[in-house]
């Protein structure tokens, strides 16, 4: 079997598209029996997929109940879990938009649900145990932070863990909470941001120039990338005519932010490995930089398109506010799919999920040497 030390599991962010990361996770569990611990001793997170991240690490003891856990979540989610969704909430949302009060930070929903969601089903304070019997070397959970901007990769892990810090980005210890896993999902402008010590924090992905460095300083040697880029339909000439509206605009920031630093930082990763196979074995050794394999699963399918087959599903008072900012049941922005919250859409989600990861089960076991 392998030493799940030097696997690491990456989860980039995109809010209910994390949904699709469950299913995944669920057809890797299928490969282990019931009473295994997590395959991926280094879990690292952003965004939707910290939460993830930090669920799974809480349950590192047992893959499969922590993988049922999750699920169970993502299957029976509501909107309302997640952010104000009644048209009182939503309307005093706006109030609070058109008249900001100084020091409110600017949003379009309030998410205090989604904290005490959190709280119920996150039990944190089982990372510490987990740790000290070796079933998991680290976590991390990374956010922006805004004053002196740069990318903040908080970690809870093995005491041998070196802090590291490169170029706007860095490691820091930390002992994870709640309030950390708002701030790596507070989505600019969608939610709010989230005061940490001294500096405010929010979504990891908006700094996060190079995603992959944190599994690399954590100690992992294999990394499983679960990429929420999903494949976009071509649009009819008339469409791309049309001048983008503000939901058009809205859904393509989003994609960079969470999509294209990763891409490329996998890009560059495969650029140093194949040098490094370039250079003989005893000259290797010698190198700071080393192989690092990986293998990036994606959506098979355009979940911009599944989000609009369900737009329906969203409460009233929350597709009046996605109106206001041109975007209805039949818009081409992604941002209907960040924030499709609805347990028959995370469904559908899961068992795509679900059937990538079977399509790649060579791969996988091949990958966790199975």
């Amino acid at each position: 079997m392998q030493d799940s030390s030097k696997y690491a599991l990456q989860l980039s962010g995109g809010g209910a598209r994390a949904a699709y990361q469950i299913g995944v996770i669920k057809a890797i569990a299928s490969f282990y029996p019931r009473n295994h611990g997590l395959p991926c001793g280094i879990l690292c997170g952003t965004s939707a997929g910290a939460i993830n991240a930090a669920a799974l690490a809480c349950y590192a003891s047992c893959f499969h109940l922590g993988v049922r856990k999750v699920e169970y979540i993502w299957r029976h989610f509501r909107t309302e879990q997640v952010y104000r969704a009644d048209p009182t909430g939503v309307g005093r949302q706006l109030l609070r938009l058109l008249r900001r009060p100084k020091g409110h930070p600017p949003s379009l929903f309030d998410n205090q649900p989604l904290k005490a969601l959190l709280e119920q089903i996150i039990p944190l304070d089982r990372l510490d145990r987990h740790i000290q019997k070796g079933y998991l070397r680290a976590v991390t959970l990374s956010a922006t932070r805004y004053y002196h901007p740069c990318s903040v990769n908080f970690y809870q892990g093995d005491p041998s863990i070196v802090p590291w810090q490169r170029a706007r980005r860095f490691g820091q210890p930390s002992r994870l909470t709640i309030d950390h896993l708002l701030a790596s999902s507070a989505i600019p402008l969608v939610f709010p941001s989230v005061r940490l010590e001294n500096d405010h924090y929010g979504d990891g992905s908006v700094l996060q120039m190079s995603p992959l460095s944190p599994p690399i300083h954590l100690g992992a040697e294999k990394i499983l990338v679960i990429n929420l880029d999903s494949p976009h339909q071509t649009l009819p000439l008339e469409r791309r005519r049309r001048a983008p509206d503000t939901g058009d605009i809205a859904g393509h920031m989003l994609d960079t932010i969470f999509s294209d630093t990763l891409n490329s930082d996998l890009e560059r990763l495969e650029r140093i490995n194949r040098s490094l196979n370039l250079i003989p074995e005893k000259l290797r050794q010698a190198q700071p930089l080393k192989p690092i394999e990986t293998l990036v699963i994606k959506p098979s399918e355009d979940l911009d398109a599944i989000a609009r087959s369900h737009y329906g599903e969203l409460p009233r008072a929350v597709r009046m506010m996605l109106k206001s900012l041109g975007l209805d049941h039949d818009s081409d922005s992604s941002l209907l799919s960040y924030l499709m919250f609805e347990s028959p859409y995370c469904e559908e989600l899961i068992e795509l999920g679900y059937q990538d990861g079977l399509a790649r089960k060579g791969e996988l076991k091949h990958f966790f040497r199975l």
